[in-house]
């Protein structure tokens, strides 16, 4: 191995190192209560700067980050859809909106950190616009959003609207929780992320599908 290829390779182990250590930290105390160099020092490296070094702002750290993740649930994705495109109903559409990301955390074994930290940056306005805008580079998601649509009930444009956000919170903030009570040891009412999935489907399409209060 040359001299640029001994370079390019303790590149690569630093990028690696500084990326798992801010997930971690972004996932346990929030994004913006941790600060770059506190990342750097965690991370072992001697210079402080080198997580702006080798990533920019913290801004662009989360989305490398990001960008890592959604690589792998592409992949699980596009599994799913191939499986049912053209005959899902509304329960399949909604199961590729939710189990890509609990079959990725199955597969990643524990502890993991990727729904908190994805839990912190759907909470962050700041932050919230990149996870967005790198899931619109999902040929798989669109497909499934698509897919969801045509199955959608006929609901009133507020109640569709509210409804997005309810099983968008359930989809973020139940696997955040799931994976904070793994990392603490603690009971959790499903036994695996594969049953939490089931759970967690069978709400969603529940709450698709319930009735509405017409407003007075």
């Amino acid at each position: 191995m040359n001299r640029r290829d001994v370079r390019v390779d303790r590149a690569n182990v630093t990028r690696d190192a500084i990326l798992c250590t801010a997930e971690r930290l972004f996932a346990e105390h929030g994004v913006q209560a941790v600060s770059n160099r506190q990342i750097s020092e965690t991370a072992g490296q001697g210079n402080n700067a080198a997580v702006n070094y080798h990533f920019g702002t913290k801004a662009d750290l989360v989305r490398a980050i990001t960008h890592k993740h959604l690589a792998h649930l592409e992949r699980l994705r596009a599994e799913m859809v191939e499986e049912i495109t053209g005959t899902g109903n509304l329960r399949q559409w909604v199961a590729c909106l939710v189990q890509p990301t609990t079959a990725y955390l199955q597969e990643l074994g524990a502890p993991t950190w990727f729904a908190r930290f994805n839990a912190q940056i759907m909470t962050d306005p700041a932050l919230r616009g990149i996870f967005e805008e790198e899931s619109r580079t999902s040929s798989t998601l669109a497909q499934t959003v698509d897919g969801f649509r045509r199955c959608m009930p006929d609901l009133p444009a507020e109640v569709r609207a509210e409804r997005i956000d309810m099983a968008r919170h359930l989809m973020v903030h139940m696997a955040a929780e799931r994976e904070q009570a793994i990392a603490e040891d603690l009971p959790t009412p499903r036994d695996n992320w594969q049953d939490a999935a089931n759970g967690l489907i069978d709400g969603i399409t529940g709450l698709w599908l319930a009735p509405v209060t017409p407003a007075r």
